[in-house]
């Protein structure tokens, strides 16, 4: 509901009318509401509650981006030399079954499993890099991706999809220049896919 907008940004979350809303009681719904702040979508303030954190702003995407640049070519470079089988077998699995995927999706049902993978198979490189720092810097900039959410966002992206086939090379080839080239390319050709969404959105808006 979050995720989809049925539960605006910035509005509040009371419990007794969720669990109305869901037919559940009020014990599962403050368990939700728990872990989404820990995931950062709901915000937990004294007197007033919980509400749905606000939207990424265009700057604050950029300055994800900007930072994920500098962490995530020099982790996938490091991995390049480190990772051993298995986690070539998951990158390789996680590639695959995001290639699956249907290429769009209107609800977070329809493309929720394609974030989870595409944020996995970061965190795998991230995590094969053998910097315990550099790995939960990643993680937790990925998780600020969730701020980032619009009503209709792509599911399995076919231009994810190449640009991770192209980062999984380089590793396999135990190549890590390439490899953090590849990286590069790829944030930066997301960074102007999200960028290109607020523009739409921006459009429609005007419309």
């Amino acid at each position: 509901m979050v995720m989809d907008h049925v539960i605006q940004p910035g509005a509040r979350l009371g419990i007794e009318a969720l669990s109305r809303t869901l037919g559940v009681s009020a014990t599962p719904v403050r368990e939700a509401l728990a872990r989404l702040e820990a995931d950062g979508l709901v915000v937990k303030r004294s007197l007033s509650g919980y509400r749905a954190t606000e939207l990424l702003t265009r700057a604050g995407v950029e300055e994800l981006f900007e930072m994920r640049l500098l962490l995530e070519p020099r982790a996938v470079a490091l991995a390049t030399e480190r990772i051993e089988e298995a986690g070539l077998d998951r990158l390789e699995a996680l590639a695959d079954e995001m290639q699956a995927l249907p290429e769009k999706g209107d609800t977070y049902a329809d493309y929720g499993r394609f974030a989870a993978l595409d944020q996995e198979f970061h965190d795998v490189l991230a995590v094969a890099s053998g910097r315990t720092l550099l790995a939960a810097a990643v993680e937790r900039l990925h998780s600020h991706l969730h701020l980032f959410r619009l009503s209709a966002i792509a599911g399995g992206s076919p231009a994810t999809v190449q640009e991770h086939h192209r980062i999984l090379r380089a590793v396999l080839r135990r190549d890590p220049q390439r490899a953090a080239e590849a990286m590069e390319e790829h944030l930066r050709l997301s960074l102007q896919r999200q960028l290109d969404r607020f523009a739409s959105v921006a459009g429609a808006d005007e419309d």
